[in-house]
Order: C-alpha cells, then structure tokens, then sequence
C-alpha cells in the first residue's frame, strides 16, 4: 500500500491508494514491502502515485515570481498572432512539446501513450514518451512506443536513461528504440536523485560523459540531454557540450518530485530519503536562466527546452522571453490521457488559447517578438 504523507510530509501513520494493480492484488513480482520490482511494474507504480498524493506536485518552479508588463494597447489583432515555430525540422502550432511520461506493457500505459500521439498530431505538437528501456526487459511494452502511425507529421522523440550505459545498455538498443518510433532524436535522461531514492535504482554515474560521446557519433538522430525535474547546471552543459550534445532540456525543480514519488514505492516507516530530496535541485526559472545566459556565446545551433511545473499558457510565455525555444509538459495532460485523444486535444488547445492570450496581452505579435524579450518583464 501507498504510504500517506502530509503536506509537510512527515505523517507516515495512514496510507492512500493501492499498489497493486487492476484487480486489487499484488503481481506475483511485489516483494515483501509490497513494491512491484518488475521494470514495467514500476511505470504502473508511478501513474499510481501521481493518482494518490497531490504533494507530489510542488508548485515551487519560480514562475509566480516572474511579473510582465501588461499592455492596455496592445496594437494587435488577436486573430493574426502567429504562434508558430519549428522543431526538428518539423512546424508545429506553437512551442510545446508533450514531455516523456510512460511506456510499459500495461493496456492503459499503451492507451495513454496514444492518445497522447493522435493529439499531438491534431493540434501541431511535438511529442516525447517515457523511457524505454522497459521494451528490452518485456517486449510487450514495444507496442506502447510504436507510435509514429498515430503522428506521422509532428516530431516524435525517444528516450533512454542514460545511466543505462553503464548497465550493459549500448548504441544497438538505442538504435532499435529510434526505430521502433521512428523518432526525430533521442532523449538522454540525466535522473540521479530518482535513482538513489528508488528501490531497484541504477547508482553508477560514473563515466557518463565519456560514454555519451562514444554514443553520440553512432546516432542518426539529434541526441538531447534531459533532467527529470532537478535541473541541468551549467557544468552539466559542458560536459555535455563537450560530448557531442547540443539540445538541452533543463527540466528545472518545482513541480513533479520523482524524489517523493520513489519515497511512496520505499514503503518503509523509518525511511523518509525521498521526502528529505522532494525539493532538492534547480528551480526551472533559475536553471533556464543560467543556461541561457551560458549558451548565448556559443557558435553552434543549439535548442533549449524548459520544463519543470509548466502548468499553463503563461508559464510558457515566460519561458519563451527567459530565452526558451521550447516548452515541455506532461502532468497537466496526464488525465485527460487517460480518457481519450480528444480530451487530450482540448487540454493542448486550452494550453495554445492561454498562450496566445499572453502574447496578446505583451503586445507580441510573434515568437519572434516574444523570445529573450527581457523589457517584457517588470524590474
């Protein structure tokens, strides 16, 4: 079972939810504490989580504290705002990208994955989907990647942990993971709070550049380097820089705690190491800042993604004058997922709607307009 915690996280004497899955009992893969060890298991474990305990969400990203100039005139047409961008080569409708939230062999993590896609598809977005390294350990995961026939026009990308390079994992199963979605690059996700916090985690960091550089120069596709939500550093940067990388999302601190979620799957009473970490690393705001300022001299063509606690159309325009080129999501379209495509697709529209209202609102006929505009903000 779930333990329950306050929202100062130290009541650990009720319990929410249920660990087991569909019809109330354990797989036959939970040990003693309960926890499902299988791979795949866990990507239920987490769903569940995020179902269970509202403080997983920590509202804390920094964007309450960034103020814009409001513009009585305007001088706009809200109409003829044009919100579009490229990414990867590819148009979308505005700067969003649906960021990596599951995979497994599970009916609803495969549902929830294409309803994700076909609304990507229908509103002009770019789509990223959890780790898969799961459809190396159960092949019955493969179908919920296998997406590229539900958004045969926007960009898709995949995703592989990192640390998984120094677990056997190489440029082959990184290959086949391109493949099987036929991705536009690959996601390198940096986690290594989760991994310390969770029960099966993988704890050798050691190396990673060097490793990331060897992988790098087999690849077909863009390899981007992605936080899960304690933010890049700039030394981060370098050594990814260094490495071959040049697209970045930061995925600053402040909204999900992946720390509080691995705290809930510990499922020890005297254990509180993920609540001790649920805050830990760079706000969003502070980490796309530093980055920003850090790649602006750089020669090369590089994109910079912020995500981190991204709720609504005006958390992205503020990522967009702080210097983002894109801007990544994935709680907020986490429920309507798992309703239909089309539920999914009205909460993307909704997200567009407020976003184009703040531009209208700052007097931005245009991206062009709006990016690195720092006049925008109030001193």
């Amino acid at each position: 079972m779930w333990r329950a915690v306050a929202a100062g996280g130290t009541d650990k004497s009720r319990r929410v939810g249920s660990y087991a899955h569909g019809n109330g009992t354990m797989t036959s893969s939970a040990d003693s504490h309960g926890k499902d060890t299988r791979v795949a298991g866990r990507k239920m474990d987490h769903l569940r989580a995020l179902e269970d305990d509202a403080d997983i969400e920590r509202n804390d990203s920094g964007f309450d504290r960034i103020k814009l100039t409001h513009r009585a005139l305007p001088e706009l047409d809200f109409e003829q705002i044009d919100t579009r961008t490229t990414f990867l080569e590819k148009p979308l409708s505005f700067p969003l990208l649906i960021s990596s939230m599951t995979g497994g062999p599970d009916l609803e993590i495969e549902t929830i994955n294409r309803n994700l896609a076909r609304a990507a598809e229908q509103t002009g977005v770019a789509m990223a989907v959890g780790s898969q390294r799961v459809m190396f350990t159960d092949p019955a995961a493969r179908k919920s990647f296998d997406l590229r026939s539900e958004a045969p026009n926007v960009p898709l990308i995949g995703n592989i942990g990192a640390v998984q390079l120094n677990m056997g994992l190489g440029a082959d199963q990184c290959l086949e993971a391109i493949e099987l979605l036929k991705a536009d690059a690959l996601y390198l996700h940096v986690n290594p709070l989760q991994e310390a916090v969770q029960p099966e985690g993988d704890r050798n960091f050691s190396g990673l550049a060097a490793q990331i550089r060897t992988l790098a120069k087999q690849m077909p596709v863009p390899l981007l380097l992605k936080e899960v939500g304690c933010g890049l550093s700039v030394a981060d940067i370098d050594l990814a820089w260094a490495a071959g990388i040049r697209h970045f999302d930061i995925a600053g601190r402040g909204g999900t705690s992946w720390s509080r979620i691995e705290y809930l799957r510990r499922n020890r009473e005297d254990d509180d190491l993920g609540l001790v970490f649920q805050d830990w690393g760079l706000r969003t705001v502070d980490a796309l800042c530093e980055a920003r300022a850090h790649l602006a001299a750089a020669e090369e063509s590089h994109i910079l993604i912020a995500s981190g606690g991204i709720r609504n159309g005006v958390d992205m325009a503020k990522c967009i004058i702080l210097g983002a080129d894109m801007c990544g999501l994935a709680a907020p379209l986490l429920k309507a997922a798992k309703v239909s495509s089309e539920a999914t697709a009205s909460a993307i529209e909704k997200l567009h709607l407020e976003f184009r209202t703040a531009m209208f609102l700052l007097g931005c006929g245009s991206l062009a307009e709006l990016k690195d505009n720092a006049s925008l903000i109030r001193k």
